[in-house]
């Protein structure tokens, strides 16, 4: 029996902050228009994705055997801690969660989040999932920008204001490079079993090198973006706070980390993204004032 331990590391959760971060920054830049209501509601969806779409990866590639013998998180399928079965329950379940969620947002904001809700869940489970992964595709990073970058977000701003602004946009396009950063880290630590597996990331696709320099070109575009937002107020300068940190995760992946340094530095990375949207998210508070 599969026990509760090896669920929540089966969910992983050092990718959460991937989930968290959007919703943070998107509340953050909708001032005193933002609602608790609102912000737990776009927390439990953003959430809520993420586990289900880990517990669909984890089903979906343990069923086709690329899973075995890997580093890195718990996979629940591949070393046999659980059934494939549960696990896909287990995704749905959290697919079920983000949907209700989601239907009460879209009740009391717009119908159209509906729609767009679908497409997330679609998303979900065709990035390993269906009989045409676009994971496999060499897709996943931009399907990453898309969805956990500018549609969480811009979504989580949508349903303070009702509005899309274009300091919000550009902070989506950071959140996006910051959890494509992760994913990148993660496609690079799986690099080798990806290619005996025929599982075409876009890491196997680019190559080692190429991967590591993709991983800073993303980190240090992020920054950019809190440059790039000084248009609108020098406060968001702030967020330059993450560039120690960022310089010395680069320096560490581009000299070669490789195994367990890199599952460190997914973790690193996921810190860095909390701390940028923390810092971003008080410069929106201090610009709103």
């Amino acid at each position: 029996m599969t026990t509760r331990e090896q669920w929540i590391a089966g969910a992983r959760p050092k990718t959460l902050p991937a989930a968290i971060a959007p919703v943070l920054v998107g509340t953050s830049f909708a001032g005193y228009n933002a609602t608790f209501l609102h912000t737990l509601l776009a927390l439990i969806v953003a959430l809520s994705l993420q586990v289900g779409v880990n517990y669909a990866n984890d089903y979906s590639d343990g069923i086709k055997g690329t899973d075995a013998d890997r580093v890195g998180p718990m996979r629940l399928v591949g070393s046999g801690a659980a059934t494939p079965d549960a696990v896909k329950k287990a995704a749905f379940l959290s697919f079920f969660i983000a949907s209700l969620a989601g239907l009460i947002l879209a009740s009391r904001t717009s119908w159209f989040l509906v729609a767009l809700g679908a497409l997330c869940i679609l998303a979900a489970w065709t990035y390993t999932g269906g009989p045409k992964p676009y994971g496999y595709q060499a897709l996943g990073e931009v399907s990453v920008f898309i969805f956990f970058g500018v549609v969480a977000t811009v979504g989580t701003y949508y349903v303070q204001t009702e509005s899309v602004s274009r300091e919000v946009l550009l902070a989506s396009f950071a959140m996006g490079a910051l959890a494509c950063a992760i994913l990148v880290l993660n496609n690079l630590r799986d690099l080798e079993k990806d290619q005996l597996s025929q599982k075409k990331t876009l890491a196997v696709v680019m190559g080692d090198k190429e991967t590591r320099n993709l991983y800073k070109w993303l980190m240090f575009f992020a920054l950019v973006m809190s440059v790039a937002l000084t248009f609108f107020s020098f406060y968001y300068l702030l967020a330059l706070i993450a560039l120690p940190l960022v310089s010395k995760s680069v320096r560490a992946v581009t000299s070669g980390a490789s195994g367990t340094a890199l599952i460190d530095l997914l973790a690193k990375t996921g810190r860095i993204q909390i701390i940028y949207a923390v810092a971003l998210s008080f410069a929106a508070w201090l610009v709103a004032r």
